[in-house]
């Protein structure tokens, strides 16, 4: 199985947890509709209510559409021993405040508050399932419950056994050229309100990044740090002769080289560990030579403590 385990998306739903054809309804009265037909499965810690809430609270975080018109609404829940799952489907779509486009598929989730990856899994799972627009269209045209639940059970789609650094990481990111100068470094910290580049070669490949410590260091000699009384040179004046000479300075000059760095495929818990190693913030993802993501640590928390 690719590397997979033997947990299917069709493990957590039958198919009474599928509501189908319901364009006529909204955000939030599909959710409710949801969560109640998790609730008459019986084995939840909460009534419908109060989970409906904790659902609806998670959504006005932040929209949970992750692409057009596929919404994973969710609520991590304490004392829930095992993930469930309901799905609303709708050839005509459903209006999801916020987003421009309307919703065909909803794939409404309550995960264990103590499975932190388990909803990142889910969520590879159901792309691989719904692997494509039209793939998602034909889902959401489906004439009934027992037809929606037979495709998730024959795509067989599984959980992947770990969630990855291409799970979690961002693929926008700012980057420079070890060609560019330290005036455009400068520029980039400051009009990005960043203090940390990736920095590629003539051929697009990560060669190093670029930190704002780099520049202090280049601005204070390592002589300087041992001087107790800085006060005589209080007006930067070690600063004077690196701002006439910012246009002169490549950044391949001042780039660090031993950073952290993971694949894609990578599990996530190596994202954490190569961070750690370093003390950095960050951790840049590269396939072969390019540079194809970076995961934030505020992001690598929120994902793996909040989503």
């Amino acid at each position: 199985m690719n590397g997979e385990n033997s947990i299917r998306l069709t493990d957590f739903f039958g198919r009474e947890s599928v509501l189908s054809h319901c364009g006529d309804l909204s955000r939030e009265d599909v959710i409710a509709s949801l969560v109640g037909r998790i609730a008459a499965a019986g084995g939840l810690p909460l009534g419908t209510e109060a989970l409906t809430r904790a659902v609806l609270a998670r959504e006005a975080e932040g929209s949970t559409v992750i692409r057009d018109g596929l919404a994973v609404p969710h609520a991590r829940v304490a004392d829930l021993a095992e993930p469930c799952a309901a799905i609303a489907t709708s050839e005509r779509g459903i209006v999801w405040p916020g987003e421009d486009s309307v919703v065909h598929l909803v794939f409404l989730m309550l995960i264990p508050q103590d499975r932190p990856a388990l909803y990142l899994q889910i969520l590879r799972a159901l792309g691989g399932a719904l692997k494509d627009d039209a793939t998602l269209r034909v889902v959401a045209a489906m004439t009934n419950a027992a037809d929606v639940h037979r495709f998730f059970e024959s795509g067989k789609a599984y959980l992947p056994r770990y969630i990855t650094a291409a799970d979690i990481m961002s693929r926008e990111f700012l980057t420079l050229r070890e060609t560019d100068t330290l005036q455009a470094c400068v520029d980039t910290f400051i009009g990005n309100r960043v203090s940390e580049v990736a920095v590629l070669d003539r051929d697009g490949d990560l060669r190093g990044i670029v930190r704002a410590g780099e520049l202090l260091r280049v601005c204070l000699p390592e002589y300087l740090l041992w001087m107790d009384d800085l006060t005589p040179i209080a007006n930067f004046e070690p600063f004077a002769l690196v701002l006439e000479n910012e246009r002169k300075t490549w950044l391949r000059e001042i780039l660090v080289t031993e950073f952290p760095c993971v694949e894609p495929d990578a599990p996530a818990i190596q994202v954490a560990g190569e961070m750690t190693r370093y003390g950095a913030s960050r951790c840049y993802v590269r396939e072969g030579g390019r540079l194809v993501g970076v995961v934030e640590l505020p992001r690598f928390l929120s994902k793996i403590f909040r989503e």
